[in-house]
């Protein structure tokens, strides 16, 4: 097993349509205003961007997004990430009810080098804080979305 590569997933339920979920999320660069754990989004160019993040744990990540699919039809937003850590991350947005589902998948190897060298008694704390953010961001994202 590589305890430095972290495969994450989360759904979240939320209460609006569909197309409204999606335009949230494609505009990383407000994500800092609803999700608290994005401390910082500056754009590079219209498909990257670096993305500096802390949750619980008191380190930062800082990493490269570049755009690699966007398909409204299709509800996909992906991108590769370089940088702290590297791979890539998915949100796939799908009806539900009245209401969205939009499902977040990440598969990642941490570079940062402090976590790097906790990898194996860090992991479960590791994973809890990542789980602690995305509550915290489905959280920031439902009530942005009902203030639109």
């Amino acid at each position: 097993m590589d305890w430095n590569r972290y495969r994450f997933l989360s759904t979240w339920s939320l209460p609006a349509p569909p197309a409204t979920v999606y335009d949230a999320l494609m505009r990383a660069e407000d994500y800092p205003r609803w999700w608290r754990q994005v401390r910082r989004v500056d754009r590079t160019d219209d498909t990257s961007g670096v993305i500096s993040i802390r949750s619980v744990l008191p380190y930062d990540m800082t990493f490269t997004a570049r755009q690699v699919r966007r398909d409204a039809a299709a509800g996909v937003l992906e991108a590769a990430v370089t940088g702290d850590i590297e791979g890539w991350l998915r949100w796939t947005i799908t009806p539900r009810g009245t209401g969205t589902t939009a499902r977040f998948e990440q598969v990642v190897d941490v570079n940062k080098a402090l976590l790097r060298r906790l990898a194996v008694p860090g992991r479960p704390v590791f994973r809890a804080n990542h789980w602690l953010m995305m509550r915290s961001g489905r959280r920031g994202l439902a009530a942005h979305l009902e203030a639109v």
